[in-house]
Formats: structure tokens, sequence, C-alpha cells
């Protein structure tokens, strides 16, 4: 399974692709950053968001998307711009009819370092880790991407099948 991750930001936009499967080992295929002057009209800026990700799906075309889920923070114009970013990666999949999973912060957290408080260095140096690389890929946005999407091929691929057995259970009667 290949997974775009996107780790949304107006200014940032994290991008990040994996291949491989749950006890199986993890290829890095692509990172990158999305960047966009905060003087430009936020319009723009999330064109040139969609348009990067458009590239990047049709660079490397993947099974699936994983986007962060967004949180309150105490700045409202941040969290105002990574909804919005949020948003547009969202579209493009879902235009796409590719599947998008959210997964919180602590949440990838734990599945690359086993600790959901961990900080983003930890994070790096466990995406350097399981990705067998020579070097924490930066900036650290790209590297959030690339822990969202092995999250997402760790546990996203799980609950699909959990969703699936349930929902096979469902048709043949065997749930109830």
């Amino acid at each position: 399974m290949r997974v775009l991750g996107i780790d949304p930001g107006l200014t940032r936009c994290g991008i990040g692709v994996v291949e491989g499967a749950l006890g199986r080992p993890l290829t890095l295929r692509g990172h990158g950053v999305v960047t966009t002057p905060s003087d430009q009209p936020t319009p723009l800026r999330l064109c040139e968001i969609e348009r990067v990700l458009e590239e990047w799906l049709d660079e490397h075309q993947p099974d699936a998307v994983a986007v962060e889920r967004v949180f309150s923070q105490h700045n409202v114009r941040t969290v105002m711009g990574t909804a919005q970013a949020s948003g547009i990666a969202m579209v493009v999949a879902a235009r796409r009819g590719l599947p998008v999973a959210l997964h919180t912060p602590s949440e990838v957290k734990a599945a690359v370092s086993g600790n959901g408080r961990a900080d983003k260095a930890q994070v790096g140096v466990m995406v350097t880790r399981l990705l067998r690389l020579e070097e924490v890929p930066r900036p650290a946005d790209a590297a959030d991407a690339l822990a969202l999407a092995i999250c997402h091929l760790w546990r996203g691929g799980a609950q699909a099948r959990l969703d699936a057995a349930v929902a096979a259970a469902a048709v043949t009667g065997r749930g109830r």
C-alpha cells in the first residue's frame, strides 16, 4: 500500500509518500513541503497547495491519503489556515476517489515513537529509523507528513480490515 501523508499548513504544508504494510519494511517514495508566502492572498495560497498536491497524486499514485486532524490551538489565525489547507488536501483526494483518513497528532506520535507526547525531534528520529534513512527529513513538516503516512499504514490498514470484516459479517448475518 502506498500512502500520501499531509501535514497541513498554509505557510508550510508537509508532504510525504511511504509504501509498505504492517509487519513489512517501509519504503520512502518522496517527501517535500509546499510553501506559500504569507503576504499573498489566502485563495492564491490555497490554489498553490492544491496544484502541488495534484502533482504529487499524479506522480506517486497513492492508495490512500492521511491528513493530520486539525486540533484547537490558541492562535485562531493559525488553526484557520491549517483547517483550510486540510480541506484542500481532503478535496483533491476525494476528487480522485481516494480514501482519506484523519489522524490526531498524538495518534501519529504514538504510532511512530510509542509515545503520544513525543516531540518533533523524537518523531523525526523515529521516521529516520523506520525508513532507514541517513538523516532526518527536513524540514520538520516533511518528517511529520512521513509520520502520518507511516501511522496510516500501520493503523489505518488494520482499521480498514476490521471495517471490512464487520461489513462482511453484517451482510452474512454473522455479526448479530
